[in-house]
C-alpha cells in the first residue's frame, strides 16, 4: 500500500527541524483542549478535512496500533489528493512528518496484527468498536452520556471510511452485515450533532434539560409547520421545524440555523417561565412571552423604519391560529440575519403572484445550500476586504478609502435601498477604488453618479493643527470672552461691582460682538475641515453649513452696528460705523434686542440641558416639524447637546444628575481659575503698571520702532501682557489636574474605590470579604447600603439564625475563592505550598462550630501561642491581650484545639482509652469555661506535646500500615506528657488506672497474649482516607509547623495584583445581582479562528541575533513561574521535560 500513495520524499533540507516544530491554530484546537495532540494531527488549514481521521487514529491507537496506522496512512493519501503539489502553507512539512511516522510504525504494527490482512483487521475492529461503544451506550440509554455516544458515532463513521478504502486497495468486498451497521451509524450520525446547550435531536427527549416545561413549550411551538409551502425538491422529515423551513426556502447555513434554533428556544423559554412560573403547566407557549420576545427583537427595526419614513415589512394574518406561527417565522428570520426578506416571506405565505413572471412569489436568493452566505454576505464582505486592504497597503489619504463607519452608516441610512432586492451588482456600494480610474478616486475631483466609487459618507479625517480649536471651541470661546470682560472691569475700577455702572456694563456687552466673530471663525473652520466630504453630504447637511456661515456673518455685521448706536459720543470703530450709517438717536434697547435674539438658540440649549428627558424625546422624534426645529437649531448654534440626525446613537445622553455633577465640576473649576486670574496673578495686578507704561511719552530711539506712529508704549505693553495671556490660557490644565485629583479622591471614597490596595489590607479585611461577596454577587431582595452609609451603618446584635447565615455566606465565598486560587496554581503563579496556605477547606467539619479561614491568615499564630503559653509562668495577661488584638490569633487557637479533638476521637476506638481521652478533654474544657487554663495547668511542657502531635500528623499523611506501632507509641507519649507534666495534680485519680494500678495485679509472668497496654489495640490505623480527612490533616499540619509569617504569600506580583483587585471590587458600587430566572438568556459566542495560540518547540528554542531564545527569555523574566511549573509537572530541570511528548507539550503550553 505504501507504494501506491503517490507521495514523494522531501529533500533533507526541507524537512522540519523537529517533530515539535509546528504551530497550533485555534481552529485546530477547538474541541481538543486537554487531549493529547500528536504532531501529525496539527494539520494545515488547507487539509482540515483529514483532522477527524487523525483524531480517530489517536483515539484507537492504545487498543489497536495497526488500525491507527491504517487511519494515518489513509489520511496521508487523502492529503495528497487534496493538495498533490503541496502548494499550501505548511503542507509539504506536514506530509513529510506524517510519512516519516508511517515508515517508523509500519513494521511494529504489522507484527502486532491479529488477522491475516489489513482488511480483515479493519472489519474485525469495526465490529468490535460498534458492539463495545455504540451498542453498550444504546442499551444503557438512561445512564449513557450523550456526548460519548455522539463521539462514538463520529468515530465509527471515520473507521468505516478507512475500512472501505483498505478493502478497495486489497480488492475485498465489505461484508453485508458491516454495510447494514454502517447505514445505521450514518442515520444516527445525522441526528447526533454537536450542540451548545440544548440537544434537539429526536433521541434526546429524555435529557434532563429537555424535560423542562418551558423548553418543551418553545420546542413544540417551533415544530408547528402546518400550512407552509415547502419546496418541491425538499425531503420533509418528521423533526422539521420553522427554522428548517426558512433554511430550505432561503438557503441559510446549516450551523447558523442550528445555533439560532437553540437561541430562539432559550429566549422564548426564559420569558415563558417568568410569565408562568408554575412548573405543572402544560407545555404550551404563552402568547405574552411570544409578544415580549418579538417586541424586544423588532423594537430597533421598527424605530429604524419610522426614522426613514418607511413601513415595516411585518404583517400578521387575520386568522388567529396562524398568528403565533407567523411571529415565530419573523423572529427566526430576524435572528438568521435576513431582515429585508420579511417582505418576501409575507408574499410567499400569502400566496402573492409576481407581476413579472405571473408565478407565486419566490425568494430572490434561495434554492441552494448556503445561498445567503454566497450571494449576500460574501459580496458585502469582499467590499470591506478590499477597502481594508487598500488602507493597509496603499499610502492614500483618509478620503480615498472607506472604513467600517462609512459602510455601517450606509446601511442605517436611506441610501441602502438603492442596492435593490435582489442586490444590483452595479450599485455604487460595490464599487471599489480598484474599479474606478485613479483620477476619479479623489473625493474632491470625481463626478457624482452611480457608476463611480461611493466614497466617504459623513466624516473625512483631516489632520490639522486647527482641530485643537475646533474640538475645544467652547472652551476657547469662554476663555476669550472672560478675558475681555475681566480686562474691561479691571480697567474701569477693578471690582466686580463696577459692572453695575452703565458705562462699564455697555463695554462688557461688547463681548457678544467678539462671540459673533468667533462663531464666524468656527463656521469657516467647519467648512474647511469638512470640505473633502462634500461630495457625499446630503443636501440638508450642505445647506446647514452654508446657512451657519451666512448667519454667523450676518451677526458679525448686526451686533457691531447696533452696539454703535448705544453710545452718545462713540470713539474709535464705533464712531466710524455710526458715521457710515448716519447719526441717529441713542437706542441702547436695539442692541439689547439683538443680543436677546442672538442668544435665543443658546436659551433653547440651556432649556434642553435642564430637562434631558425633553431633549431625548426631541432627538428621537420623527415628526417633520420637530426635525426641522432641531436642524435649524444646529444652523444657529454649534450645540453639543443637539446631536446630528443619525439613527445610531440618537437620544443617548447622560442622566440629569450626571450632567449636574459634570456641570458643577466645571463651574467650580472655572470660577476658581477666573477669580485667581483676576485678583492674584494675571489681570488686575497688571492694569496699573499698564496705565503707567502707557502714560510715559515715547522718546526718539536710534533703533527701528515697530510702532512708529503710536502715542503710547504699545510694544512694551504687548511684551508685558503676552506671557500673561499665554499662562491664562494654559493654566486651565493645571486647575483641571488639581480639581480632578480632589474630586476624584472624594468620589473614590464615596464609591469605596481602593478599599483594599495591598495584601496587608487584604488580611485585615478578609473577614468582611464573604459578606461583601454575598451582597454583590448573590441575588437578594434586601436593600443594600452603599458608600458612606455602608461605612457608618450600625450593626444589630447577632442571633443564632445570624450565625448560621454567616456560615452559609462563608461557604459560598469559599467556593469562589478556592476556584481563584486553583486557577492561580494552574497558571503557575503560585506553588503547592502557597496553594495550601491560600485555600479554604472545601468540606466543613460539622463537629467544628467555627469558621475556617485560609492558613495564610493563621500562619505562625500557633507557634507564637505555644511559646507565650510555655513562658507565661501561670500568667495569661499577655496571651489574652494578644488574642483580643488579633482575631486571627484566636481563630487559629480555637481551630487547632477543635481539630486536635476531632482527629484523636476519630483515631481512638477502644472504650477504655476513649474514656481516658474524654476525661482529659473534659478537664481542659472546664478550665476554658472558667478562664483558668493557663493558671491551673503546667504549660511549660506544651511544646513537647506539640512536637509529638506533629510527628503523629506526619504519619497520618503517609498512612502506611507499617507505622502503626509508632503511632501507638506516640499516643502513649502524648498521654504521659499530659498526665505527668501538664495535668499532674488535676488527674491524680486517673494516673493509677492509666498506668495499670487497678488492673490484674498477680505474681509471676503474664503471658504475652494477655499483655494489655493502653492504645495497643485501640487505634484505627491506617485510616480510610477521604478528601475531607486529607484536607484536615494537611491544614492542621500547616498551622502547627509554619513558623514564619505568611505576609509574602503569594510572592508572585501578578497573583497579588489579581487577588487585591478581586477583593477591592467586592466593595465597589455595582448593580445588584439578579436571580437566575430574571437573567437574560445566554447566547452563542463566536470564536476567533486562525490565531496562533501555541508556540512550537522550534520557535521556543530558536535563538535571535543575541543568542537568546524565547524559552530562555521567559525563564529569566518569570523565574518564579518557571519554578512553579517544574514543581507542577514533577520535574527538576528542563532536560527532564524533553523526555516525553506530554511533558514537552506542557512546556509549550506554559510558554504560550
Amino acid at each position: 500500500m505504501a507504494s501506491s500513495s503517490g507521495g514523494r520524499r522531501m529533500p533533507p533540507g526541507d524537512s522540519p527541524a523537529s517533530a515539535g516544530g509546528r504551530r497550533i491554530l485555534r481552529t485546530q484546537t477547538a474541541g481538543n483542549l486537554g487531549e493529547s495532540i500528536f504532531d501529525s494531527e496539527v494539520v494545515p488549514s488547507s487539509l482540515v478535512e483529514i483532522a477527524p481521521i487523525l483524531r480517530v487514529a489517536n483515539e484507537v491507537e492504545a487498543s489497536n496500533p495497526r488500525v491507527a496506522y491504517l487511519c494515518r496512512f489513509y489520511a496521508f493519501e487523502k492529503a495528497h489528493r487534496l493538495d498533490p503539489t503541496s502548494s499550501g502553507r505548511g503542507v509539504r512539512q506536514f506530509k513529510t512528518a506524517l510519512l516519516q511516522r508511517l515508515e517508523r510504525e509500519n513494521d511494529p504494527t504489522l507484527k502486532g496484527r491479529v488477522k491475516q490482512s489489513d482488511a480483515r483487521e479493519m472489519q474485525s475492529f469495526y465490529q468490535h468498536y460498534y458492539k463495545k461503544y455504540i451498542q453498550a451506550l444504546q442499551n444503557a440509554a438512561d445512564k449513557a452520556d450523550r456526548a460519548q455516544l455522539t463521539k462514538a458515532y463520529q468515530t465509527a463513521a471515520v473507521l468505516f471510511e478507512v475500512l472501505k478504502a483498505v478493502n478497495v486497495s486489497q480488492k475485498i468486498e465489505v461484508d453485508q452485515a458491516i454495510l447494514e451497521t454502517h447505514n445505521q451509524v450514518e442515520e444516527k450520525k445525522k441526528l447526533y450533532l454537536p450542540y451548545n446547550i440544548l440537544p434537539l435531536d429526536p433521541d434526546s427527549a429524555n435529557q434532563a434539560i429537555m424535560r423542562y416545561p418551558e423548553i418543551q413549550a418553545a420546542f413544540h411551538a417551533l415544530r408547528n409547520t402546518r400550512g407552509l409551502p415547502w419546496p418541491k425538491e425538499h425531503d420533509k422529515k418528521p423533526d422539521d421545524d420553522l427554522l428548517g423551513w426558512l433554511q430550505a426556502m432561503f438557503g441559510f447555513q446549516k450551523d447558523n440555523v442550528s445555533n439560532q434554533r437553540e437561541h430562539l428556544i432559550l429566549l422564548l423559554a426564559n420569558v415563558h417561565i417568568r410569565q408562568i412560573p408554575k412548573p405543572d403547566q402544560q407545555p404550551k407557549l404563552d402568547d405574552r412571552a411570544l409578544d415580549t420576545v418579538m417586541k424586544k427583537l423588532f423594537k430597533n427595526y421598527k424605530r429604524w423604519c419610522k426614522y426613514l419614513g418607511r413601513k415595516s415589512s411585518l404583517w400578521l394574518p387575520t386568522i388567529q391560529q396562524e398568528v403565533q406561527q407567523r411571529k415565530l417565522l419573523y423572529m427566526g428570520l430576524y435572528l438568521l440575519i435576513w431582515g429585508e426578506m420579511a417582505f418576501e416571506l409575507y408574499g410567499m405565505l400569502a400566496g402573492n403572484v409576481s407581476p413579472m413572471t405571473g408565478e407565486n412569489v419566490k425568494p430572490a436568493y434561495g434554492g441552494e445550500e448556503e445561498a445567503f452566505l454566497k450571494k449576500v454576505v460574501t459580496p458585502i464582505y469582499k467590499v470591506i476586504e478590499k477597502e481594508a486592504e487598500r488602507s493597509r497597503t496603499i499610502k492614500s489619504k483618509h478620503s480615498h478609502w472607506r472604513n467600517y463607519d462609512d459602510l455601517n452608516e450606509y446601511f442605517w441610512s436611506r441610501d441602502c435601498f438603492r442596492l435593490g432586492w435582489p442586490m444590483r451588482a452595479d450599485a455604487d456600494f460595490f464599487k471599489t477604488p480598484n474599479d474606478v480610474p485613479s483620477h476619479l478616486v479623489n473625493g474632491e475631483d470625481r463626478p457624482t453618479g452611480n457608476g463611480n466609487w461611493m466614497g466617504k459618507v459623513n466624516f473625512v479625517e483631516i489632520r490639522s493643527f486647527w482641530h485643537i480649536f475646533r474640538s475645544f471651541d467652547r472652551m476657547w470661546s469662554f476663555l476669550i470672552l472672560s478675558l475681555q470682560a475681566m480686562i474691561i472691569i479691571a480697567w474701569n475700577g477693578g471690582t466686580p461691582s463696577d459692572i453695575f455702572d452703565a458705562g462699564v456694563f455697555k463695554q462688557v456687552l461688547s463681548i457678544f460682538i467678539t462671540a459673533a466673530i468667533l462663531k464666524l471663525g468656527q463656521a469657516i473652520l467647519d467648512i474647511i475641515l469638512s470640505w473633502k466630504a462634500r461630495r457625499n453630504m446630503s443636501l440638508p447637511v450642505k445647506l446647514r453649513y452654508i446657512l451657519k456661515l451666512l448667519t454667523a456673518a450676518a451677526w458679525v455685521v448686526i451686533l457691531p452696528v447696533t452696539y454703535a448706536y448705544t453710545w452718545e459720543n462713540p470713539t474709535g470703530l464705533a464712531r466710524t460705523i455710526k458715521s457710515w450709517l448716519g447719526d441717529g438717536q441713542n437706542q441702547p434697547s436695539l442692541y439689547i434686542l439683538a443680543i436677546v435674539i442672538y442668544l435665543a438658540p443658546n436659551m433653547l440649549s440651556a432649556t434642553l440641558f435642564l430637562f434631558p428627558v425633553l431633549r431625548r424625546a426631541l432627538e428621537r422624534s420623527n415628526l417633520k416639524v420637530i426635525t426641522f426645529m432641531m436642524w435649524w437649531s444646529q444652523v444657529l448654534i454649534r450645540c453639543k447637546l443637539l446631536q446630528p440626525r443619525l439613527f445610531v446613537g440618537r437620544g443617548m445622553h447622560e442622566g440629569a444628575f450626571s450632567l449636574f455633577k459634570y456641570t458643577m465640576f466645571w463651574v467650580l473649576l472655572l470660577a476658581t481659575k477666573l477669580i485667581v486670574s483676576f485678583y492674584v496673578e494675571e489681570i488686575k495686578p497688571l492694569v496699573q503698571p499698564t496705565r503707567d507704561i502707557m502714560k510715559e511719552p515715547i522718546r526718539t530711539f536710534q533703533w527701528h520702532e515697530f510702532f512708529p506712529h503710536a502715542n503710547n508704549n504699545i510694544g512694551v505693553v504687548i511684551a508685558l501682557w503676552a506671557p500673561i495671556i499665554l499662562v491664562y490660557f494654559m493654566d486651565t490644565q493645571i486647575w483641571y489636574a488639581i480639581f480632578s485629583t480632589l474630586i476624584g479622591g472624594i468620589y473614590g471614597a464615596c464609591r469605596r474605590l481602593g478599599e483594599i490596595r495591598t495584601l496587608g489590607m487584604l488580611r485585615s479585611r478578609f473577614a468582611s470579604l464573604p459578606k461583601a461577596f454575598n451582597q454583590c454577587l448573590i441575588p437578594s431582595d434586601a436593600n443594600k447600603r452603599r458608600g458612606f452609609r455602608a461605612a457608618f451603618s450600625t450593626k444589630p446584635s447577632k442571633t443564632p439564625e445570624d450565625t448560621k447565615e454567616e456560615e452559609k455566606i462563608a461557604a459560598r465565598f469559599a467556593q469562589i475563592w478556592n476556584l481563584i486560587i486553583t486557577s492561580f496554581r494552574e497558571e503557575d503563579l503560585i506553588d503547592n505550598r502557597e496553594k495550601d496556605l491560600l485555600l479554604v477547606p472545601y468540606c466543613k467539619d460539622r463537629d467544628m462550630e467555627i469558621i475556617q479561614w485560609p492558613p495564610f491568615l493563621l500562619a505562625s499564630k500557633i507557634p507564637i501561642a505555644l511559646d507565650m503559653a510555655a513562658d507565661s509562668g501561670g500568667k495569661d495577661r499577655d496571651l489574652k491581650k494578644r488574642m483580643k488584638s488579633d482575631l486571627y490569633f484566636t481563630y487559629a487557637i480555637k481551630e487547632c484545639y477543635a481539630s486536635l479533638k476531632n482527629i484523636i476521637y476519630a483515631l481512638v476506638i477502644g472504650p477504655r482509652e476513649r474514656d481516658v481521652i474524654q476525661k482529659i478533654f473534659k478537664v481542659v474544657d472546664d478550665h476554658i469555661a472558667e478562664d483558668t487554663l493557663i493558671k491551673e495547668l503546667n504549660m511549660s511542657s506544651l511544646p513537647i506535646l506539640n512536637k509529638k502531635f506533629v510527628e503523629l500528623l506526619e504519619l497520618l499523611l503517609k498512612n502506611n500500615k507499617e507505622d502503626q506501632g509508632q503511632v501507638i507509641i506516640l499516643f502513649q507519649d502524648m498521654l504521659e506528657v499530659v498526665t505527668r507534666d501538664i495535668m499532674d495534680e488535676q488527674l491524680s485519680g486517673l494516673l493509677e488506672s492509666v498506668h495499670g494500678g487497678n488492673y490484674r495485679r498477680h505474681e509471676g509472668i503474664t503471658p504475652l497474649d494477655q499483655q494489655d497496654q493502653l492504645f495497643t489495640r485501640a487505634i484505627d490505623f491506617p485510616v480510610k482516607e477521604s478528601q475531607a480527612w486529607i484536607e484536615k490533616i494537611k491544614r492542621l499540619h500547616l498551622l502547627l509547623t509554619v513558623k514564619e509569617s505568611a505576609m509574602d504569600v503569594p510572592t508572585n506580583l501578578d497573583a497579588r495584583r489579581r487577588i487585591s483587585f478581586f477583593a477591592n471590587s467586592l466593595f465597589m458600587v455595582m448593580p445588584s445581582a439578579p436571580k437566575v430566572r430574571h437573567m437574560l438568556p445566554f447566547s452563542v459566542l463566536t470564536p476567533y479562528y486562525k490565531e496562533d495560540v501555541l508556540f512550537s518547540s522550534q520557535a521556543l528554542e530558536e535563538q535571535n541575533e543575541d543568542g537568546v531564545s524565547i524559552l530562555f527569555y521567559l525563564q529569566k523574566i518569570y523565574p518564579d513561574e518557571w519554578k512553579n511549573f517544574l514543581e507542577r509537572v514533577h520535574c527538576k530541570n528542563e532536560e527532564e521535560l524533553r523526555e516525553t511528548e506530554q511533558l514537552e507539550e506542557e512546556l509549550r503550553l506554559w510558554a504560550s
